[in-house]
């Protein structure tokens, strides 16, 4: 019997974009280690390092995810590539914030900033833009040396294409899924405009399978997760080298650790796809209530 393949030494690295940068193909999550004592976030950042990760991305919003990552992250700052987020969508408020996020994070930039979860043109990008909009701080900032590359995240097709068109972002965090991407036709069009522009993609959602089940018993075990995440061990291969191969720089985990190691540990083995996955994929999908479905005609 022919013995499974071991984790490698070390993650693959991919370019960002079209920049000399290179990420590992795992994301760290800073959710992993939202309320989690200091002594274990910073034993899990140095061993994620140690696994070859020199990608972090974290939010204001995950609960004290900066202030547990800042002191874990401080030895290895210089060798690592740190994206931040913000939800404020008006330069008033968005200072502040940005400020305290430098601070918890012990940095004196971010390599990557974020506008957060864009979901409405509306609501979301066009106040971005307007006068007094947070796009004026991100840049000042930039031009001040405190952000290298600006991106954003979202979670709607037809704000990701607008935002494509309104700005000549470095990159693009998207859901880039199978279930979303063949039961949904949700990313595939985000995907072809980003890379038409040169923008790097950075995937979300690789090993979530669907929305929960009412009163399935396993949410009470995967708190840090909104959807069902995939914890079987084959099929989360599956998904997460499927997500992999697609145009993709690096695809962040769901935020519970158990499963953020289950994609460092995948990653490691292998990122090549098997023949056929694709296509018994496909036939999973439209079996599956996905978490996110493209409604806009685009």
């Amino acid at each position: 019997m022919e013995a499974a393949p071991r984790p490698s030494a070390s993650l693959p690295r991919r370019a960002y974009g079209e920049t000399p940068v290179e990420l590992s193909v795992i994301g760290f999550g800073g959710i992993v280690i939202a309320h989690a004592e200091q002594r274990h976030a910073n034993h899990v950042v140095a061993q994620a390092i140690e696994r070859g990760v020199n990608y972090f991305d974290v939010a204001p919003t995950y609960g004290d995810a900066e202030i547990k990552l800042g002191p874990a992250l401080e030895p290895y700052r210089k060798e690592v590539f740190l994206a931040c987020k913000t939800t404020q969508r008006q330069r008033a408020g968005a200072e502040e914030e940005f400020n305290r996020s430098l601070e918890r994070l012990r940095t004196d930039h971010f390599d990557l900033y974020q506008l957060h979860g864009l979901s409405d043109v509306k609501n979301d990008l066009d106040p971005v833009f307007e006068k007094g909009g947070v796009m004026d701080l991100l840049l000042e900032r930039k031009r001040a040396g405190q952000i290298r590359f600006i991106g954003f995240s979202a979670h709607s097709v037809e704000t990701a294409l607008t935002a494509l068109d309104r700005y000549d972002f470095d990159s693009v965090l998207f859901p880039v899924n199978f279930g979303c991407f063949y039961g949904g036709n949700f990313g595939p069009q985000v995907i072809q405009k980003a890379r038409k522009q040169g923008a790097a993609r950075l995937a979300l959602k690789a090993l979530a399978l669907q929305q929960w089940k009412e009163g399935d018993p396993k949410r009470e075990k995967y708190q840090k997760c909104w959807y069902e995440p995939i914890t079987q061990p084959d099929l989360a291969a599956k998904s997460l080298r499927w997500t992999l191969s697609q145009p993709v720089t690096a695809a962040i985990p769901p935020g519970e650790e158990e499963l953020f190691w289950l994609a460092v540990d995948i990653a490691s083995t292998s990122i090549e796809t098997a023949p056929g996955d694709a296509e018994e994929l496909e036939v999973l999908a439209r079996s599956l209530n996905v978490i996110f479905r493209a409604q806009e005609t685009v």
